[in-house]
């Protein structure tokens, strides 16, 4: 891929420094990380690249994986393609799910695949009302049709319980990706993620959302995952991906006009003014407050410890709950702490 940018003076002490400092506490092979043979590294999705990888597309255009003797490809996912799988087999050293609870499930079947860092610091998935039928609180649901994607009513289902609403108080009704339901009349709500804003322009701007993480269901979404023994063995690359993708995140946020032309330039069958509309909604789930305390991707364990309590409550773990530590680890956070970018 074309680069942009090069290597500053200024850049390549910083990250001369930073290796030293990896090389130290045991995560780079002697020499330092910098020094070795760039490598390949395949990320893995779980649907078709989009917006939410802006930021890694960034990082790739302006050098960022580049610096740190990494080559990043993105592998595409899909309807057809399991990329938990993909990366438990190998074949790609990471992955990207678009909800935590695929981690937490994989974890409790003894797939041997731990989150290392996340993309989004709350959950976008959301239902929509319009002002003739409000959904604003969750009791609101009772009595209404509301509209969900297959893969999606145990969320409606842990929303639920949260708030103690029977199940023959609300209609379910299983819909698609598109918010023809409610427009027709079929639903009185739909679901989906605020972020997709193309999708949700049909509802106009009188759409009223109802926010799952605000009403209680606190789920990751885009968490970044690898096996237990690439974690273990590699955390040098996975310490330099993260650092590398931490700068593309960050770029994105100060440019994400800037970013999205990177993003359409590898993919053009994208159209630039939505993706600039949909970035800028990305963005205020990528950054908030636990980023600027702690860096982007960091995550905090009591939240994942709340979604397996509650997952479990609600009988999905047929293996039994995970553990907590066979979900997630925060080594590499750890070991990245003072490179990963502290805004929000």
């Amino acid at each position: 891929m074309r680069q942009i940018s090069r290597i500053g003076r200024r850049r390549l002490l910083g990250s001369a420094a930073a290796a030293t400092g990896f090389a130290a506490a045991g995560l780079l092979p002697s020499g330092g990380f910098a020094q070795g043979k760039t490598q390949t590294v395949n990320l893995q999705l779980g649907w078709l690249a989009g917006n939410n990888q802006v930021g890694e597309v960034a990082a790739k255009y302006l050098g960022y994986y580049e610096e740190e003797k990494l080559n990043l490809v993105i592998q595409p996912g899909g309807p057809s393609i399991d990329g938990v799988a993909i990366v438990a087999s190998g074949r790609h050293e990471i992955g990207q799910v678009s909800s935590s609870p695929s981690l937490m499930l994989a974890a409790s079947q003894k797939i041997p695949v731990t989150c290392f860092a996340t993309g989004l610091q709350r959950h976008p998935y959301a239902y929509f009302s319009l002002p003739k039928k409000p959904v604003r609180v969750p009791r609101d649901l009772i009595g209404k049709k509301v509209g969900v994607q297959a893969t999606a009513r145990i969320l409606l289902n842990a929303l639920m319980k949260k708030h103690g609403i029977a199940e023959k108080d609300v209609e379910v009704v299983i819909i698609g990706s598109e918010m023809t339901p409610i427009l027709t009349g079929q639903t009185d709500v739909v679901s989906g993620w605020i972020t997709n804003t193309t999708t949700l322009k049909p509802l106009g701007p009188d759409r009223i959302d109802l926010s799952l993480w605000d009403a209680g269901v606190r789920l990751y979404a885009l968490p970044y995952y690898a096996t237990k023994d690439t974690i273990e063995k590699k955390a040098d690359m996975l310490a330099a991906y993260v650092r590398a993708t931490s700068r593309g995140w960050e770029y994105t946020l100060k440019n994400p006009e800037k970013a999205v032309d990177f993003l359409v330039k590898d993919y053009p069958n994208l159209k630039r003014d939505d993706e600039i509309e949909g970035t800028k909604v990305l963005l205020t789930f990528a950054f908030n407050a636990n980023t600027r305390a702690n860096g982007w991707g960091a995550f905090d364990p009591e939240i994942w410890q709340e979604q397996i309590n509650l997952y479990n409550e609600l009988k999905q773990f047929s293996a039994g709950a995970p553990k907590l530590e066979d979900v997630i680890t925060t080594k590499i956070l750890d070991a990245t702490k003072a490179q990963r970018a502290k805004i929000g």
